[in-house]
């Protein structure tokens, strides 16, 4: 016997995916499970695609005929951490306060793919000519670790979708441009002494000083470069740092200290230039002057996350088709990064586009009005009527 369709509004939808601490540090099984089983009552068989661990997933699921081509709706299931955060009401419940909805993820990002799971019995009773494919990933906060398996398997699939929108907050505004987000982490190995003898010691500490000032310097330079497209706010590329650990107790030098830093560059921006710098000023100029005082000094780099710029393609299909769905002439950049660089790298045309705005994701108390969510809802209406007709 099949189970019977289950069938909900996009707030209700937004009420359950919103109950799931989907924290990046935690699973986000029981959502994409959720997720799952609503689709399979309606007919629809949603693939999953589990990480190395097997403690997170990202899901493809396809809606209308099995042709190619197709528009991809992309939105990731992970929100950022409420620790420390003073909010009002309960972060995993939505809680609908004077034409607003508040909780963990109603702006960035589940209210996206709440609209469309939600609509998905209006996608089946379209008669679609083209399909739909709805896809979640994982771990987005964390540096968009998901999306590259996730596509990847799209390709490998061969659904060779026109195009992709990614739903992130833009007020329903269409962004074909946004910066390039590279990071790292720094870990510097000093040599511990007695803060009286500092000529016997190295501090990891202040070395780690020394090679945020040159950071400084990095980011005053691309501050002085700027954005000759006058598209992005800030109008420059950056780099910043803001967390930071080192040391035992203020009267002994450091032996270790490490920094996680990152640079947002402008598209086409060159992030090897930033990594260079500051390796040269390590390798070359800091760490001779450590090992001088002690052989065992060093200095080292990690990559963590990668996330591709999103390029302008005006004119593309999917750029095209957001435009026409939004009632919108002209498109938007953006200094934020999310997964369609990922996509585009692919060779599938994407575009950002979905509702709340920027200014409250990762915020306590974050929220979205409620007029965002019949918009949404009126652009997916508009994008079932495209592919029907």
């Amino acid at each position: 016997m099949e189970p019977m369709a289950q069938t909900c509004s996009p707030l209700e939808m937004l009420e359950r995916l919103v109950s799931f601490d989907t924290t990046s540090r935690n699973s986000n099984l029981e959502l994409i499970g959720f997720v799952q089983a609503y689709l399979a009552s309606h007919g629809i068989t949603a693939e999953t695609l589990p990480d190395e661990t097997g403690a997170k997933a990202n899901l493809i699921a396809t809606i209308g005929p099995a042709a190619p081509g197709g528009i991809v709706l992309s939105a990731h299931s992970d929100v950022v951490p409420v620790d420390g955060q003073p909010w009002d009401t309960e972060p995993f419940k939505v809680v609908s306060r004077d034409g607003r909805l508040y909780g963990r993820g109603t702006a960035d990002m589940k209210t996206f793919p709440a609209v469309a799971l939600a609509l998905v019995p209006q996608f089946l009773a379209a008669r679609m000519k083209r399909p739909v494919h709805i896809v979640l990933s994982y771990d987005e906060e964390v540096g968009c670790l998901g999306a590259p398996p996730l596509v990847k398997a799209l390709v490998a699939k061969g659904l060779r979708p026109e195009a992709a929108i990614i739903g992130e907050p833009t007020m329903m505004r269409v962004v074909n441009a946004h910066k390039a987000i590279h990071s790292w982490v720094t870990e510097i190995t000093g040599h511990e002494a007695h803060s009286s003898n500092v000529h016997k010691g190295v501090s990891a500490v202040m070395a780690a000083g020394e090679m945020l000032g040159e950071l400084s310097r990095i980011a005053a330079d691309l501050r002085a470069k700027g954005d000759p497209s006058g598209r992005f706010d800030p109008p420059f590329s950056t780099v910043q740092s803001s967390i930071i650990q080192g040391g035992t107790a203020i009267n002994i030098l450091a032996r270790r200290c490490v920094f996680g830093w990152e640079t947002r560059t402008l598209p086409g921006g060159d992030p090897s230039h930033v990594i260079g710098r500051m390796e040269r000023f390590a390798f070359d100029d800091l760490l001779p002057r450590m090992r001088a005082i002690a052989s065992t000094c060093n200095i080292t780099f990690t990559a963590r996350s990668r996330v591709p710029a999103l390029m302008p393609e005006p004119g593309s299909p999917a750029e095209a088709l957001a435009l026409s769905l939004a009632g919108l002439n002209a498109a938007d950049a953006v200094s934020y990064a999310t997964e369609a660089g990922i996509f585009q790298e692919a060779g599938i045309p994407a575009i950002v586009c979905g509702p709340g705005d920027i200014a409250q994701a990762h915020q306590p108390n974050e929220f979205i009005d409620e007029s965002q969510l019949a918009a949404c809802e009126r652009f997916m209406h508009r994008l079932m009527a495209r592919l029907a007709g």
